[in-house]
């Protein structure tokens, strides 16, 4: 006996809304096609070759991360830089007052403004953040590097401490007149000293590390991206200024005054030397940081472009497709319509 299955409105009626259900989801892949320009299903259109998209879609990911690493590297060496040459502009500007002071009655009340608000800067400098990280402490980028000089701190402590052990009195005794500059040389030139040189500087005023940040900027090379405020360069003008500020020279002889500024005079001077080689071997490193990233945004243009070779739609095509199932949804749907009119009553 024959099936009437083959002939009835319900098996007519399933097959249209199968069909219909069929085409939407086409459409939904070919219009998406159409719009992005790309496979819908990259793996299942290129089978045995999609390990090589899934390769250069790596590549192109690490060399994305990589250009943003190295913008935000770009902007640390940025303010590294700008703080060491502040640095030195305000070091060169302090030597020629330690000229002009070391020959002037008075002088150790005039240099002391311009001292204490230096080494105030150069604590500030070194205190310098970019993006949440310290730029000066070494690998420790949570810590703030260098302890404040004041009363009560670490470092102004043992200066303290030092002056008094050393000579038997404190800055602000009226017996500073009576240090000899023989005294002030073995002072200076010892405990001082010894101040900032470690251990000591690394006690009582700086948490930084020798070490500094490395950066990964391009696939095969890793450079050094952060200076440490351990530098030497950094410790003379601590050292320059702590003592032009807070060795009692206002109160000093002449001749004893004259031994304080001219060791401040060696020290700012090899400070200034060492801050501009500092300063080229950032500008260094930022060179190659550029030139990296130059490299790397041509590797993405060359691996974006191989991508989008093997993932292309040809657009024309797919607005076909498009057309094509739209059409036969709406005569799917045309048909599905008519059926549902159908009645046994209407020919009986």
């Amino acid at each position: 006996m024959m099936s009437a299955n083959y002939i009835s409105t319900l098996m007519l009626s399933s097959s249209l809304r199968s069909s219909i259900t069929n085409n939407q989801s086409l459409l939904s892949k070919a219009s998406t096609e159409a719009t992005t320009g790309r496979f819908y299903d990259v793996g299942l259109e290129l089978g045995a070759t999609t390990g090589g998209d899934l390769t250069l879609r790596a590549d192109l990911s690490f060399a994305d991360q990589l250009v943003d690493t190295n913008g935000l590297v770009a902007g640390r060496l940025d303010v590294t830089q700008n703080r060491i040459t502040q640095l030195n502009t305000t070091a060169t500007s302090f030597l020629k007052d330690l000229i002009a002071a070391r020959s002037t009655d008075g002088g150790g009340r005039i240099i002391l403004p311009p001292a204490s608000s230096n080494l105030q800067d150069l604590i500030g400098a070194l205190n310098v953040s970019y993006n949440g990280s310290y730029l000066f402490s070494g690998i420790n980028t949570q810590n703030q590097p260098i302890t404040a000089y004041a009363a009560g701190s670490a470092s102004k402590n043992q200066v303290d401490t030092d002056f008094a052990t050393f000579f038997g009195f404190s800055q602000s005794s009226p017996n500073v007149k009576n240090i000899t500059p023989a005294q002030m040389q073995t002072f200076l030139n010892t405990t001082f000293d010894a101040e900032f040189a470690s251990p000591a500087w690394n006690t009582n005023w700086s948490s930084a590390t020798d070490q500094v940040m490395q950066s990964r900027i391009s696939t095969t090379e890793i450079a050094d991206t952060s200076v440490s405020a351990n530098q030497p360069s950094f410790r003379m003008l601590a050292e320059a200024y702590t003592m032009m500020a807070d060795l009692g020279n206002a109160n000093l002889d002449q001749s004893t005054f004259q031994v304080v500024v001219d060791k401040a005079i060696g020290l700012v001077g090899n400070a200034i030397t060492g801050l501009a080689t500092l300063g080229g071997d950032v500008g260094t490193v930022q060179q190659r940081l550029t030139s990296a990233t130059d490299k790397l945004k041509t590797q993405q243009d060359i691996l974006n472009n191989q991508i989008v070779g093997m993932e292309k739609v040809d657009p024309a095509e797919a607005s076909v497709r498009v057309n094509t199932l739209q059409t036969q949804i709406q005569t799917a749907l045309a048909l599905t319509s008519q059926l549902q009119k159908i009645s046994l009553i209407n020919y009986l």
